[in-house]
């Protein structure tokens, strides 16, 4: 079986609340796989759409934000493994943007909220979320393999494979 090609985009601006540092746009998941759990913006990727084209898409469908394509910033992906269900396994593709037009609202599938990125929601997510979010909202790119247990919950285990190459020049510092 192969697993699901989904893509995921994670909103970043200034804290508005006084703050210093950056808050990021996630989602508590209203409807489908996720029910209850505050997660990324994003979804599956269409036959025949292109990765870029489904965050684009979902990102409106989702929160009402356009993000145009050269706005996006790769950060990587995530495979997640569920050895009891074979059926949920996907192959994510991770997308960082900071430049988006609109204000962020409520779909029938995602409640948006703005988090401070070093206090994210943790208890609230997919347990898997602390493996690799932080690391990618902190500049570190790769990919990712998430296994999960039993329970289809906990994690199993989770590795990082780093980028091969340099990164790109536009990417470093972000």
């Amino acid at each position: 079986m192969t697993a699901a090609a989904v893509t995921l985009c994670f909103p970043i601006r200034p804290r508005t609340d006084g703050g210093t540092g950056e808050e990021v746009l996630l989602g508590l998941k209203k409807t489908g796989f996720g029910t209850g759990k505050v997660v990324g913006i994003g979804g599956h990727v269409e036959p025949g759409e292109s990765v870029v084209a489904a965050i684009c898409r979902e990102v409106a469908e989702e929160s009402s934000l356009v993000v145009e394509a050269m706005d996006l910033i790769p950060a990587g992906t995530v495979e997640f493994v569920f050895p009891a269900k074979p059926e949920w396994d996907m192959f994510t593709t991770v997308f960082l943007c900071r430049t988006f037009a609109g204000e962020a609202t409520e779909s029938s599938e995602i409640a948006p909220t703005w988090y401070p990125v070093e206090r994210l929601p943790h208890e609230q997510m997919w347990a898997d979320a602390s493996h690799w979010l932080p690391a990618f909202l902190a500049g570190g790119r790769g990919h990712w393999r998430v296994v999960l247990n039993g329970d289809n919950e906990t994690v199993a285990s989770s590795t990082h494979t780093p980028p091969r190459g340099p990164v790109p020049r536009e990417e470093q510092g972000s």
